[in-house]
């Protein structure tokens, strides 16, 4: 017998799996969150669930908002559960359901007046965000803010209606500043290096082209944290509502599976306070950077080195991939050998040890993450996640035979179809063109290189070319599978 997720069916559901030891009406808001997707109702939203379980900080409830269509479609199927969400950690040795509520609404477009005026509330002390690695309108090539960009032209053009989450973030801080409020917070929970740089550079980016005078206003007086957050979260379908309701008798709309495992390290830089996370788990250090570039470049460059060949080899869950013995142990002779050896030390942590356990993770046959979601988005992440080691190695004039593999590997996928002929499916904002250059690379096969707004100064790059064209070929010649032996057998020169 199951049961609808709902606040009166929590007794009920109490048999089969944790609910929460505070109630509803406990909560007020204290935090704005843009982009309630999975990693966000598994990531930070556990971390407050943990803590208002402590009876702590129940002042800091969750508001949710957003601006695009999967907003809309999160809120009508989180409103029919009363934002109630559950929470699948697997792992190897167990798996368990946890119903977390620390979100007590979501706003999304088009109400944008809803969001501004929630956003000057004195009661937001935190604004926070998931918005994925390519939403913040940042030139890849350069690292710089995008002026050009049609969504800030069009919310510089009109500041006082913006509709995007920046514009949004704008807008509310005016209307605190006219208030006599102290700004909030803007915290980013995304995998961008420097990520409150980041998030500072597009928000201050975006008001300098309508108001000078406020965007200094924000530079001096409003705190971007750094953050580094690591959780594995896979997309959401049928097989995680089947088990939700199977194995738990919950009927979710949208349930979140997980790793057990989770980390977040960020910077305590919060004026109007924050809540006791460091009492559930959460690092807080005077400097992120350490940890966030052993994230990003380490657990997340691993993802990215290994969606492109299992996609090539029509593998589709991530575990499957590393039961390969080929992409197993690519990814171990492409850490070890090109991307572990140039990533600064960490404070009290062994990168070898660190790499021992992102191996663990991405072995987890229970997690069902899978290769397409890895290799979705790679305009944004591929400059992210392998070219900063690429042109670390460069500048270093080290080899990066495995990392321009990484690169010929992207450029083959988007040809549009695997070894064995099955049509690739693109989910990437540039699609069109990647795939349009990498055909365009049969007949010129440094053509993808010329992708400088991607590739910038690594494209250029005498020994980057000879080794991406090289791999290129190999793949193209003898397929994936035995490009990768020739990789580990060291005759891919």
């Amino acid at each position: 017998m199951t049961c609808k997720l709902s606040l009166a069916s929590l007794p009920e559901i109490a048999t089969k799996a944790a609910v929460p030891a505070y109630r509803r009406d406990q909560l007020t808001p204290g935090i704005l969150h843009f982009g309630v997707g999975n990693f966000h109702r598994a990531h930070q939203a556990i971390y407050l669930h943990e803590l208002f379980n402590l009876g702590r900080d129940l002042d800091f409830a969750i508001v949710g908002a957003g601006v695009m269509p999967s907003d809309r479609l999160m809120k009508e199927k989180l409103a029919a559960q009363e934002y109630l969400t559950t929470v699948v950690e697997q792992d190897n040795n167990r798996s368990a359901a946890t119903v977390t509520g620390p979100m007590i609404d979501i706003l999304t477009a088009p109400d944008y007046d809803k969001i501004i005026a929630a956003l000057a509330d004195p009661a937001i002390r935190i604004v926070s965000m998931t918005i994925t690695e390519g939403g913040y309108f940042i030139d890849p090539a350069t690292g710089a803010f995008d002026p050009k960009h049609p969504a800030m032209v069009a919310d510089a053009a009109d500041p006082a209606h913006p509709k995007s989450v920046f514009g949004l973030i704008i807008a509310g801080l005016m209307a605190r500043r006219a208030a006599g409020l102290v700004p909030f917070t803007v915290m980013c929970c995304d995998n961008i290096p420097g990520n409150g740089e980041v998030t500072e550079a597009t928000v201050t980016g975006l008001a300098k082209l309508s108001d000078p005078d406020f965007a200094h206003w924000i530079h001096e007086n409003v705190a971007f944290p750094n953050s580094m957050v690591d959780r594995i979260t896979p997309a959401t379908g049928e097989r995680e509502i089947s088990i939700t309701r199977d194995t738990y008798a919950i009927e979710d709309n949208w349930p979140v599976f997980c790793e057990e495992f989770k980390q977040w390290v960020m910077e305590d830089k919060f004026p109007l306070g924050r809540p006791a996370l460091e009492e559930v788990g959460v690092t807080f250090v005077a400097d992120v950077a350490p940890y966030e570039l052993m994230k990003l470049r380490i657990l997340n460059g691993g993802h990215a080195a290994i969606a492109y060949p299992a996609a090539l080899m029509d593998i589709h869950f991530v575990h499957e991939a590393m039961e390969n013995p080929l992409v197993k142990a690519f990814l171990e002779k492409l850490e070890r050998d090109e991307i572990i050896p140039i990533v600064p030390p960490v404070p009290n942590t062994d990168l070898n040890d660190y790499f021992q356990l992102i191996d663990r993770r991405f072995s987890n046959p229970k997690i069902g993450d899978t290769i397409p979601r890895l290799a979705q988005d790679g305009s944004n992440r591929q400059p992210k996640f392998i070219l900063p080691s690429t042109a670390d190695r460069l500048a270093k004039g080290l080899d990066v035979v495995g990392l321009a593999l990484v690169s010929a590997l992207w450029c083959r996928y988007f040809e549009g179809q695997s070894d064995s002929g099955k049509p690739i499916t693109f989910n990437d904002p540039n699609a069109e063109r990647l795939h349009a250059t990498a055909l365009r690379s049969k007949q010129e096969p440094l053509a993808f290189l010329e992708l400088s707004d991607i590739f910038g100064s690594v494209g250029t790059d005498p020994l980057f070319r000879q080794r991406f064209a090289t791999a290129l070929d190999s793949l193209r010649s003898v397929g994936t599978a035995e490009t990768l032996k020739r990789y580990l057998e060291g005759q891919l020169r």
